[in-house]
Formats: C-alpha cells, structure tokens, sequence
C-alpha cells in the first residue's frame, strides 16, 4: 500500500496577542471547518519571556490544545533570524523554547524562517550562511532530544538591501546539513513574490524544495512585492494586489495546479493554510480545494510507484 506524501491538511492560528482564550475559539472552528491539523502561531501570545516558557501559560495552552481532536505543528517568531549576529544568542534561546513548546503540546514540527541580514560581498553572504547552519544544526540536535523537527521555511526580501536564500538555496542549506530532524517548509506565496522580485523561475524554485519539505505553507496573492508599503485599509492592498495578502485560495493568481503538479514533497506532510479568520467565510471553500491538491499529488504519487 502506497504511503500518502500529504496526509494532514488545516489551517494555521492567528494571534490572540496574549489573549489565551482567542487560541481556543480559533482552535474550535477549525475543528468546526473539517480540519486534522491546526499549526499554533505562537509568535504573538507571551509564552516565552526572554528566552524561558513561561510555565503558567503554557500549561494553559497544553490544557486548550488536548480539548481538540487535533494534530499541531508550531510556528515560530516571525522575527527568529540566524544570521543575527548582534541577537544570535537571544535568537536561539527563544527558539529552543519553542521547541519545548512543540513537546509539551504534542507538535512534531516547528515552523523557523529562514535568516536575512543586509546585502554584503560575497565572502560576507558565506559567513551569514554557515552561520545559519552551524546554528540549524544547534537546533535540530535540541529539537531531536523531543521529537521536534525543525522546517526551514523560504522567505522573501523586500528589496535588493536585503540578502536572504531562494527556495533552491534553502533546500541546499537543509540537505548540506542533512539531519534527521531538519525538514524545509515551502511557503508559496513567499516563493510567488521572490520569483517575481528577482525574475526567477517559481516552480522550478519550490520544484528543488520537495525532495527535502516536511511541511507546506498555502495561502494565495498575485506575487507582487511591495512596491509600495503604506495601506490604509488591509483591502486596499487586496484591491492592489500588493504583497503578501495571505488570501483565501482563488483570490490571487498563484498557479495551483501547475505547483502541485511539479513538486514531490516527503512522506506525511501536513498542508496548512495561513489564511487568517478575516477570511473565515471563505476558509471552507479554500479547505475543499487544499484536498484537491493533496489528492492531485498523492495520485501522481502513487501512480508513479505503481507503474
């Protein structure tokens, strides 16, 4: 029997800000949209306080999470960069408590962006990449010591001062390391934007992140950086089409099928949608079409094994 490469597909939390019981009533209507897998976004919600869980709340959070029929992944500071030289120290404490995090709430995977740091010669990009991966490494050893796996995620730059790895370098960065409990998490739309941005090739760039991705980041746009930053209203960049809307699937122009039709991805991968409940009207549309695209590719999958 073929083993199925997507096998959870749910939507990620959004922020409370500190209000814990905002995480229990995003939990529950996931549950309520059909969803098997919620991905905690805990980067906003004051469990950590200068590189220590705070105990107290996370025994909370523990507390809410086992009420639901769920499984979790966790998603990191949206901040957590290791090519911060002045901050690494901070930068890792704070990441390997959200690794505690992820145990304590039955999460296998930890969601960490990939690093950015001002654009610099080439020898200088070298060092801010081995130092990303000596620190990886760090991380993933811990993350293994709970059953953690860590999931690099591409990210983008928002203009030519910023260095930052393609999709293709961040799948080389994680296969370099080549550990056990690093995987790669290929966000779309951040790929869409970086593609656009510096004239890439969109597919083959999340094409070269499958052999190594673990976990996968939906959400829908149009791909454009931002060209402008200064919005009044969140619609008016919807209206625009301008930057990383995070939009239910069909909003934008991202091509689905095309994505999914090109990458392979590892065995147990969970799909999860990063569309916000600004959108909840919408977020049961999106959840049908994520199987579909799951379907689409465990199919190719298995006749590719069959034949």
């Amino acid at each position: 029997m073929t083993k199925d490469l997507i096998t959870h597909i749910g939507f990620a939390t959004t922020s409370g800000e500190g209000d814990m019981n905002h995480i229990e009533a995003s939990l529950a209507r996931i549950v309520e949209l059909g969803a098997d897998v919620a991905e905690l976004s805990l980067c906003g919600d004051d469990l950590i306080s200068g590189g220590r869980v705070l105990e107290a709340r996370a025994r909370r959070l523990v507390d809410i999470c086992a009420k639901f029929p769920l499984r979790y992944t966790v998603h990191g500071l949206i901040v957590s960069n290791f090519m911060d030289a002045p901050n690494l120290e901070f930068q890792m404490a704070a990441a390997k408590a959200m690794v505690e995090l992820s145990h304590r709430v039955g999460s296998d995977t930890l969601v960490h962006h990939s690093g950015h740091a001002p654009m610099a010669p080439a020898r200088v990009i070298a060092g801010y990449d081995r130092m990303q991966e000596d620190a990886l490494k760090e991380l993933a050893d811990f993350g293994g010591k709970h059953g953690v796996r860590i999931a690099l995620e591409n990210i983008f730059a928002v203009d030519d001062e910023m260095y930052r790895q393609q999709p293709s370098e961040v799948a080389a960065t994680v296969q370099a390391i080549h550990h056990p409990y690093l995987v790669a998490t290929i966000d779309f739309g951040h790929a869409y934007i970086e593609a656009t941005r510096t004239g890439g090739d969109l597919l083959a760039e999340v094409a070269a992140m499958g052999p190594v991705a673990g976990h996968l980041h939906v959400h829908d746009s149009f791909g454009r950086p931002y060209t402008m930053s200064k919005f009044y209203h969140q619609s008016e960049a919807i209206a625009l089409g301008i930057g990383d809307l995070h939009l239910p699937l069909g909003w934008g122009d991202l091509p689905w099928e095309s994505v999914f039709d090109t990458i392979d991805v590892l065995p147990g991968t969970a799909l999860i949608m990063e569309i916000g409940e600004r959108f909840d009207a919408d977020r049961a549309e999106s959840i049908d079409r994520a199987r579909a695209l799951a379907a689409r590719l465990n199919a190719r999958h298995a006749a590719a094994r069959a034949a």
